[in-house]
């Protein structure tokens, strides 16, 4: 796998109606979204379409959560998958730093080796080691790309520990910071480039959690497809320095998400 240890290669989000999300997220997004024909197992791969050649790119999935996830206290929620050189390395060092396995390491055929943890103030994510040679590109590192992930935020009861974790674990730095005010500080994280934040958590906010901004093309054109295919506007649009807007949300199933994109001049 040649993306590096502690680069952002996946989104995943698991919903109590894949129909639902699938339908919802493709008038939202605009992604492609089709079954992966796994066997015994509803997993829809969310693609999104260059605009250079028309390419479909896989960004990130669909995942159905089951009856029995959802009697065990599964809630619809989008999960991040972050690069390491070592799943099971990985997972024992963040065990003794105080996080915790909620999915222990698993080899998934074609795939790689996955382990799903928590940070050590509950926010949870994926590990991944793939097989593949092929670079993720869910991630858009490079440029701005509509239907990739444009930032990676995390939301949490301790900023300060949660960046000596991260920092610790997957070599991340911190590149300035936006003062707001009574809410504390807005850090930069970076690593090969910006790839998103640490902020305290909001009160509103039941716990510590990643949010994944996905970019739109339009961002009043995709605040209109939230309210008409189901679902809350949280905040926004809001303009953040750079002149992109952002919006957060939750879909009809219960999942916050977040977005991002330009307002086009008006004429």
């Amino acid at each position: 796998m040649i993306n590096k240890h502690g680069e952002f290669i996946w989104y995943e989000l698991c919903t109590p109606d894949a129909d639902g999300a699938q339908a919802f997220y493709s008038a939202v997004i605009g992604w492609d979204i089709a079954d992966s024909l796994t066997p015994d197992m509803d997993y829809r791969i969310v693609h999104a379409t260059d605009d250079e050649n028309g390419e479909r790119v896989p960004v990130g999935a669909l995942a159905q959560l089951s009856d029995e996830m959802q009697v065990c206290g599964a809630q619809p929620v989008w999960l991040g998958y972050i690069a390491v050189d070592d799943v099971d390395a990985s997972v024992n060092r963040i065990v003794s730093a105080g996080g915790a396995v909620s999915m222990p390491a698993t080899d998934i055929a074609d795939v790689g080796r996955i382990a799903l943890v928590t940070d050590p103030q509950g926010a949870p994510f994926y590990l991944m080691r793939g097989i593949h040679e092929s670079p993720s590109a869910a991630f858009a590192a490079d440029r701005p790309r509509v239907g990739h992930c444009a930032w990676n935020e995390l939301a949490t009861t301790d900023p300060e520990a949660a960046k000596n974790f991260y920092f610790a674990e997957f070599g991340w730095t911190k590149d300035g910071e936006l003062p707001m005010g009574a809410q504390g500080n807005y850090e930069f994280i970076r690593h090969n480039g910006l790839i998103g934040a640490v902020m305290p958590k909001p009160d509103e906010r039941p716990g510590s959690l990643w949010s994944y901004y996905f970019r739109v093309a339009n961002i009043d054109l995709a605040v209109e497809a939230i309210g008409a295919s189901g679902g809350t506007l949280v905040m926004g649009p809001e303009e953040i320095p750079g002149g992109d807007f952002i919006v957060i949300g939750i879909d009809p199933q219960g999942a916050l998400f977040s977005l991002i994109g330009t307002r086009p001049a008006q004429s």
